[in-house]
């Protein structure tokens, strides 16, 4: 059954040089024109796919915040209307551009369930958040995360980077340094991954974009996870920690390999055990679903196999890893049935790990998590 929802708000008004999501600048959009498509897909959505009741839902991008407060009430009120988020056992997320919330959205998402508010900071440095194309400025990090808790948010996140250009060691741990000092309730952090058709890949074919060395990054994930663990934050996945009890739940549907709705241009979905991706173009999603009621671009039936393959690929993100008897009850066969050869050759690496009912990832195998994920896709 599906846990959660994903909507997607494809609008900004700075596109990052590193961001490779479904985006376009804010200016001259047909923004709500566009809710009114996703209000749409909403109701279509559920009455195809009947949910049970949700347990998360989270609004990213884009920018989900530059909307207008009417369009932002606009949009709550769709949700509502068709997710029926119950407040009291949902996790609402909503994404966030620090600078960009007044006390007047803030309160129309806290008034509408929003109940987690997830920053992207990236990173303190000014100089920096120029140079990978970011509108705020420190300061407005510490203002608009008061803001937040003045209005009553209880469950803020933020993310940084790592690894930027010319980003040292100390301006890294700085970050951190500030980071603690908001006293959040998590956070994550990765690594830059430089993504065709960005700025940044352009640069990089140019030979114009000065990287830390891959020493320098592993580096810096080191005192990440050090610095997390000093201040009270627990690792449950490779890039997030969170003080106990406010790990992502949404992030988790993900990595348990459970079913989501995906609404929006160029969201993904995994229903009824298929995977299903909509049109990415404004108007492309908006002509099909006029055309088709769905917005849909591509489907495909997970098979049995598949599924097995992405409960190791996705799971092992995990610091608990994957539980044995889990995917046997899953899948009505053994774990070691299916990957005993790269299980063993993982271990033997150095890389894996079995614990209690658990297959996870060592602390070497985290520095090479995507080389251990690649080996069970068969």
């Amino acid at each position: 059954m599906v846990q959660a929802a994903y909507l997607h708000i494809p609008f900004c008004e700075q596109i990052c040089h590193y961001c490779d999501f479904n985006k376009v600048f804010l200016k001259g959009q047909p923004v709500d024109e566009y809710l009114q498509y996703m209000d749409t897909e909403m109701k279509n959505t559920v009455e195809a796919y009947p949910p049970s009741t949700l347990k998360t839902i989270f609004v990213g991008g884009g920018t989900p915040t530059v909307l207008s407060a009417n369009q932002l009430e606009k949009f709550l009120t769709s949700i509502n209307q068709y997710l029926k988020p119950q407040s009291d056992t949902i996790e609402f997320t909503f994404e966030a551009n620090p600078g960009d919330l007044t006390e007047d959205k803030l309160k129309i998402l806290l008034d509408s369930g929003v109940n987690r508010i997830s920053f992207g900071v990236q990173t303190f440095d000014d100089e920096l958040l120029k140079a990978i194309g970011r509108t705020h400025r420190r300061e407005d990090v510490f203002h608009t995360i008061d803001l937040a808790k003045h209005v009553g948010f209880k469950n803020i996140s933020i993310d940084l980077m790592y690894a930027l250009p010319q980003q040292t060691i100390e301006s890294f741990q700085e970050s951190l340094n500030l980071a603690f000092s908001l006293d959040v309730e998590h956070v994550s952090a990765y690594s830059l991954i430089i993504e065709p058709k960005t700025v940044f890949y352009n640069l990089m074919r140019k030979g114009k974009l000065n990287l830390p060395s891959q020493e320098n990054e592993a580096r810096m994930y080191e005192i990440l996870m050090a610095e997390m663990e000093k201040h009270g934050f627990h690792q449950y996945e490779i890039s997030n920690f969170s003080k106990d009890g406010y790990e992502s739940r949404h992030n988790l549907t993900y990595w348990d390999n459970e079913e989501y709705y995906g609404i929006g241009a160029g969201a993904h979905s995994y229903v009824a055990g298929r995977r299903i991706s909509n049109a990415g173009p404004i108007k492309k999603y908006m002509q099909a679903i006029d055309e088709h009621r769905f917005p849909y671009v591509e489907t495909h039936e997970v098979t049995k196999q598949e599924k097995m393959e992405e409960e190791l690929f996705l799971g092992l993100r995990k610091t608990k890893g994957v539980s044995l008897s889990h995917f046997s009850e899953k899948f009505s066969i053994s774990i070691f049935d299916v990957f005993a050869d790269q299980i063993k050759e993982q271990k033997e690496k150095g890389l894996l790990e079995e614990k209690d009912d658990y297959i996870r990832l060592t602390q070497a195998g985290k520095f090479l998590g995507n080389e251990v994920f690649q080996a069970f896709l068969l």
